[in-house]
């Protein structure tokens, strides 16, 4: 028995066993060179290397024109056995599931497979064979696995044999990560990961994927929306790629350094708090220029290596010394001169405490029942008086008891008091829902804030 009988055997067509004997002993080929190999025409040697790479014996390369090519047959054949003695158990436990009058959850799907290759991808169908190639990636992994788990990503991740695979490869040394947006009804599975597994939340992480050392990306095309579903149409692209690998880890690390450690943002769901580290903006420019206007020193930054001239340093050294000096009376104006914007960092405190403070009125769920009791406890906290009103749109206008000031040397609290109002809106009222804020002056003391309904049923709840 050849090659051709052995592959027609396990169930190939003649066409494909052929497909496979010609692509073996050649590096790369094009579908009309194939079609030349094999004397048929270009749609029929297309819908044989479909086929073939749908089963994971056949790679594709993500270039125009496609390219195709596979191992060695030896190793194909151990593959495609490998693969039917995988479906016939599964047949074999449905079948018995069906005989014992249990419900079957079998369904019959096919594993993807892509070669360890640049520039090449396949699909995978099906969450059960997605996350069996998770675990190969994980096995696999010699330095990093990155791990980008959405809301729901975690608990599939436990339901499968990719979970053991992770932990293993965290234990013998790999570094694992984990990039998620915690869900109430999840946050106690990431308790399953290894202690190592550094995990942080992001609410930008919405997608699911793997990034396998430096080369190896798994990205998800399709999840199933029922996040306790078994997942039979989820769909994923493996891709093998150094440049694609690269520009997926750029966005990880971006992600990955805004977001927050696990044991911060699990509070948010156990105590009820957030307590979250809160990054300010200190300011903008260059700092280094800042400072040399501080000091007062004009000359222009040497570009080459200059000789030290003793007079001239000795010379400046007195005048600068002084305006240093000048910096240390505790003025609030001395900040401003480093390029310290204390404005803008006490706003951003301010919107952090209206985030904390909307998020303890989660649970009001009428408009006009928590924006009573927002305004109720700024009022309360002393911090000025809110009006409202619904013509010609529902807005608010917040009367400072700390008024705007020009002053470089008054700590400007207004900012705090007024970013109180704006981070509470904001966080109620996210850029993705069906309310729109618009925020404007009001004369010297007071800001106005117009709530646009765009659903107009929100709007009758306000009149």
């Amino acid at each position: 028995m050849n090659w051709f009988e052995l592959f027609e055997d396990a169930g190939l067509s003649e066409r494909e066993a052929r497909s496979l004997v010609i692509l073996s002993s050649s590096k790369e080929l094009k579908a009309s060179e194939l079609a030349k190999e094999l004397g048929t025409n270009r749609l029929d040697a297309y819908n044989s290397l479909s086929r073939l790479t749908e089963i994971g014996l056949v790679s594709v390369t993500a270039d125009r024109p496609m390219r195709f090519s596979c191992s060695s047959l030896p190793v194909l054949f151990k593959r495609l056995l490998n693969e039917q003695r995988e479906r016939i158990e599964r047949t074999s436990k449905a079948f018995d599931s069906i005989m014992s009058g249990a419900t079957s959850d079998y369904e019959d799907s096919t594993e993807e497979a892509t070669e360890d290759t640049n520039a090449k991808f396949a699909v995978l169908k099906g969450r059960e064979h997605i996350h069996k190639r998770i675990g190969e990636f994980a096995a696999q992994a010699e330095e990093r696995l990155v791990l980008l788990l959405g809301r729901f990503g975690i608990l599939h991740l436990c339901r499968s044999v990719g979970l053991e695979e992770v932990n293993l490869a965290a234990e013998r040394g790999v570094i694992v990560t984990v990039l998620a947006q915690l869900d109430r009804r999840t946050v106690r599975f990431y308790d399953q990961l290894h202690e190592s597994i550094a995990v942080r939340h992001s609410d930008e992480v919405n997608s699911l994927g793997v990034l396998q050392d430096t080369g190896n990306v798994i990205q998800f095309l399709h999840v199933e929306e029922n996040p306790v579903g078994r997942g039979r149409d989820d769909a994923a692209l493996v891709v093998n790629s150094e440049v694609f690998a690269s520009s997926h880890s750029d966005f990880v690390n971006a992600i990955w350094n805004k977001a927050i450690d696990i044991e911060a943002a699990k509070k948010r769901f156990t105590e009820e708090r957030i307590v979250d580290p809160l990054r300010l903006t200190v300011g903008q420019g260059s700092f280094l220029e800042q400072f040399r206007m501080a000091l007062k020193v004009s000359e222009d930054l040497p570009e080459d290596d200059v000789p030290f001239n003793p007079e001239s340093f000795l010379a400046s050294s007195s005048e600068i010394n002084q305006a240093r000096a000048a910096l240390q009376d505790g003025r609030m104006s001395s900040l401003h001169e480093l390029g310290i914007d204390l404005g803008t960092m006490l706003r951003q405190v301010g919107q952090r405490i209206g985030e904390e403070l909307s998020f303890s009125l989660r649970k009001i769920e009428g408009h006009v029942e928590f924006l009573n009791e927002l305004m109720d406890w700024w009022e309360h906290a002393g911090l000025g008086e809110l009006d409202y009103n619904a013509d010609p749109f529902f807005h608010i206008i917040v009367n400072l008891a700390h008024p705007a000031t020009d002053d470089d040397d008054i700590l400007p609290l207004w900012q705090l008091d007024d970013g109180i109002i704006e981070g509470a809106l904001l966080a109620r009222y996210p850029e993705n829902g069906n309310v729109r804020i618009r925020r404007e002056a009001e004369g010297k003391d007071a800001w106005r804030y117009t709530l646009i309904f765009i659903d107009e049923s929100d709007v009758d709840l306000l009149e």
